[in-house]
This record gives structure tokens, sequence and C-alpha cells, in this order.
């Protein structure tokens, strides 16, 4: 490959662009009456016995898992492992996978194209990332070595693999854990073919495979496609769609699965994008997409809720505002009832006793659910203000004007005695927080820019609201968020699948 090269109201868009690309995160699966049927009787049929002898087999990797770390030291376990442990271990582990995924009804893995060398390259980058049955490019890459989350070590089996496959291991909780993989990848990629090769999938969450999500930051690949060209997707497993275990069964219960495993050629970088990880990674998402025909999108998981992009501003595909809603109706509690009596431009932190008082609520368990929505300083007290808000925009009973002018007198801030008040960085990162479910980075960054075309770090009244009302892309965000005429079809990315009125189905929330 050459360098950096490849061979009532409107819905709310994702982008600019007049076309907006598939829903990555919602994979809905139609079945005819005549699939029923058929699902009905293998799955009572067949499906039972291939999981039973799937969980079987899964069980018997055990033991090979364990005998190749058995009686090794953490410092030991930093170095690549050889001997009779490489040879015995490893095979045992790679025949019995093959034998797990067949007994799932995998029959047959299709492979196109030729894995290169781990000097040639060390690392490989799989997508789409759209089922926890993807492991099974595992099998046709040797067993490389994968990044997971830490939590998994924890896991009854999954976590004796992780072990022995000197998995490298991520945490979402840990702001400085991201940095340290992306060193022990650039260690074992620098090692001289010392190390197998790392793979993992960029995307860091499973979607529907209708579009790529973006892309993590990465070093020097080779793209690896995985396709699932079977009559009927049951195998996606997306943020919002069929449960594990209905994924699972459905899976088992077909006669025959195939995989379609492709080896792109080895992507290297060009000067401008070596100096720039971003664009790298962005050029070979395009590339990967490209391939797989469907598009590359903006979306993409930040902690545990799916973000798309809307202009410069990425914003919640649900936000937590809804659930809250739920949370309190559910309660029996209406937000316009309750007397918030916060003091504009005035924090006032609040316990969960004080919360729980104020709103009325005794349930405990309510309590901590609502609790929960809102962010907590080091002594786990929350901001008043931010409660007043979230009810304010729960209650509905303000339109969009007023409900702005609130936000802003709760946050805006007083330059100086008798001076007008401004709108700073961090109030306007809480109101997008818990308005739009706007990351509070994404809205610091886009503080900034709407900064720049003034002499002061903060924004007026004036210009807040004209951001929020009147801006042609933005603008719909709040419209669409805070006040929709109707529950919007969930398959569009940037639409809501609830009423901002609290009442949503809660989605499932996936670990990968």
């Amino acid at each position: 490959m050459s360098q950096g090269s490849a061979g009532g109201r409107p819905p709310l868009e994702p982008t600019s662009a007049p076309s907006a690309p598939p829903n990555p995160f919602v994979h809905e699966l139609h079945l005819s009456r005549l699939q029923k049927v058929k699902f009905y009787f293998l799955g009572v049929l067949l499906a039972p016995i291939r999981v039973l002898l799937a969980f079987i087999v899964l069980f018997l990797l055990w033991p090979f898992a364990w005998l190749q770390v058995a009686g090794l030291t953490e410092e030991e376990l930093q170095e690549p492992l050889t001997g009779w442990r490489k040879t015995v271990c490893h095979n045992g582990v790679l025949g019995l996978s093959r034998l797990l995924f067949f007994l799932l009804g995998f029959l047959r893995i299709r492979v196109r194209g030729q894995r290169a060398s781990r000097l040639q390259a060390p690392v490989l980058v799989a997508a789409p990332h759209s089922t926890f049955f993807d492991p099974i490019v595992l099998l046709p890459c040797d067993l490389p070595k994968v990044v997971s989350r830490a939590e998994n070590l924890s896991v009854p089996v999954i976590g004796a693999l992780l072990r022995f496959n000197q998995a490298i291991l991520v945490s979402r909780h840990d702001p400085a854990s991201r940095r340290r993989v992306v060193e022990e990848v650039r260690r074992r990629a620098t090692s001289g073919g010392k190390w197998p090769q790392v793979l993992f999938f960029p995307e860091g969450t499973c979607s529907n495979k209708k579009a790529l999500l973006k892309f993590k930051p990465g070093v020097p690949v080779q793209p690896i496609l995985i396709r699932y060209p079977n009559s009927l997707d049951t195998t996606s497993w997306a943020w919002r769609g069929p449960g594990v275990l209905k994924v699972l069964w459905l899976t088992a219960a077909q006669p025959c699965s195939i995989v379609d495993v492709e080896f792109l050629p080895v992507y290297h970088p060009s000067l401008e994008e070596s100096k720039d990880p971003t664009l790298y990674a962005n050029n070979v998402q395009r590339v990967m997409a490209q391939a797989l025909g469907i598009p590359a999108t903006e979306c993409e998981f930040v902690g545990s809720l799916p973000v798309i992009m809307v202009g410069r501003l990425k914003v919640a595909l649900e936000p937590q505002l809804w659930e809250l809603g739920k949370v309190l109706r559910k309660a029996g509690l209406s937000p316009g009832y309750v007397d918030t009596g916060s003091e504009p431009g005035q924090s006032r932190m609040i316990s969960r006793e004080e919360f729980a008082r104020q709103l009325q609520l005794s349930d405990p368990q309510t309590v901590a659910g609502a609790f929960s929505f809102f962010q907590k300083d080091a002594n786990g007290l929350v901001d008043f203000r931010d409660v007043a808000l979230a009810l304010a925009a729960l209650d509905g009973g303000r339109d969009l004007e007023e409900l702005t002018l609130l936000a802003f007198e709760l946050f805006a801030e007083e330059q100086g005695e008798g001076t007008s008040h401004l709108l700073y960085r961090d109030g306007f990162s809480t109101i997008l927080h818990l308005l739009l479910g706007s990351p509070r980075p994404a809205a610091a960054t886009l503080h900034a820019e709407l900064c720049q075309a003034g002499p002061c770090q903060g924004l007026s009244l004036c210009q807040f609201q004209d951001f929020a009302l009147h801006d042609p892309l933005h603008g719909k965000l709040f419209s669409t968020y805070l006040c929709p005429s109707q529950p919007p079809n969930a398959s569009s990315p940037g639409s809501p699948a609830a009423l901002a009125n609290g009442t949503v189905h809660a989605p499932k929330e996936k670990g990968d």
C-alpha cells in the first residue's frame, strides 16, 4: 500500500451533511412468520444442545490457560512465553477455541488476503466490532495478544484466558490507563518480532455493522475486516437491540453461520500521519469503511454513553436527563412541584440526604438512582443548581427561551462588582452536559471557539441564547432534545428515542 493511502419537527442530523449515515448503535431484528416458526423449532431442539456443548468446551479451556501461566511471576509475564508452555497450551487453546465456535454453529471461517508477519505489521486492527462472537477473528490470526477491559479479569474462565493471552488491559475508570496501554502496545510493537502481534478492536464497543464508529488513535497496522454474510443477522449485539441471551440463542439456532475474515494490505503512515495520530486513525478508518462498503461515522462511546457529532459538538444519543425523568416519574414525582430554591450564580452543594428531602423522595433505591445522575465533588456532594436546571427541563412548563434564561442565570458569574454576568467554560459545559448529554471536554472546546469572536472569555446572555436558540444547527439540538413533538425514530443516529418528559425505554448497558 502506498504511503498514507489505500487501494412535526425535522429530525436531528448527526452532522451538517445532507444525508445522515445509519445509526451504528441500534440493531432491529425483524423476523417473518416462517422465520419465527423455524427459530422456535430449532431454538428448542438445536440451540440448547449447542450452547451446552459450547460451555463444556469453554470450561475445558481453563486448564490449558491456567497451565501456561502457572508458577510464573508478574515480571516473567512481562516477556513473551516460549518452550513447552507456548507449544502445548497455545495449540490446545487454539484447537478447543475452534471447536467452541464450531459447536455454536460457525461451521465455516472463510479467510481472504494474507496475514502479514509480526515484523511487517506488529499490530492488527479488526472492524466492525459488532458482537461478542468477534473473537473468532483470533483463530486465523493464530491467537495474537489482545487489548481488553481490566474488569474482564474477574469473569470466570474469561479472566484465565486473558492471563493466558498476556492481554493488555485497559480500565475505562482510570484516566491514565489509556496512556499505559499505548506505551505497552508500542513496547511490544517495537520488539523486533519478539512479541506476537497485538490485535484490538479500535472502535472500542459493539455496533450493528452498518457504519464504522470513530476510531481511536493507533500505531502502524494491518486492517482486518469481519463480515457475517448470513441471510439473517442474528449476531449483532448493539447498544440497543437483542440482548446477549437472545443473540446467543438465535445464532445457535441457525443451521449454519458463516464468518468472513479479510486481511487488507498493511497500512504504512505518511509523514503527516506519523505526526498526527488522529489523522492517521481517521484515514485507516476510511480505508476499512470503503472496503466494507459502509460509511465511516463520527459516532463513538464516551464512558458508557454513545455520542454523535452535531456540527462542532458531541451530544449523547440519549441524554441521561431522560432517564432521570423516568426515575422521578416512576416514583410519582412531578418535577414542576419541586421547590428548588436555588440562588442564581451561587453554588450550593448538597448531600444525598438533603437531595432526598428536597425532592421529597423516601425510597432509598430511587434516591440513589436519581442522585447518581449528577456529578459529585470529592466529598460526594452535588451542586443543587444542576438539580434545579434538570428539574426545570423535565417539567416542560417553560419554553426554550425561558429555560435558557434560567440556565444562564444559574451558572453565569459576575465579572466584577456591578458588572454584567458572563457564562464561563465550567458553567457552559455543565449546561450542555445536563441538557444534551455532551461530554464536558467537548463542550469546553466549543465554548472556547464561541468566545474567540469576542474580547471576553465568557458568553453574554445574548450570545448564549443566540447559540442555543438561533444557531441553524445547534439550535435544532435544544428544540429536539428538550421539546420534541413526538418520539423520533430510533433508527436515525441523531434522533432521540423518547420524549423529553422521561418516558423512555432504558437501553441495555453493554460492556465490551
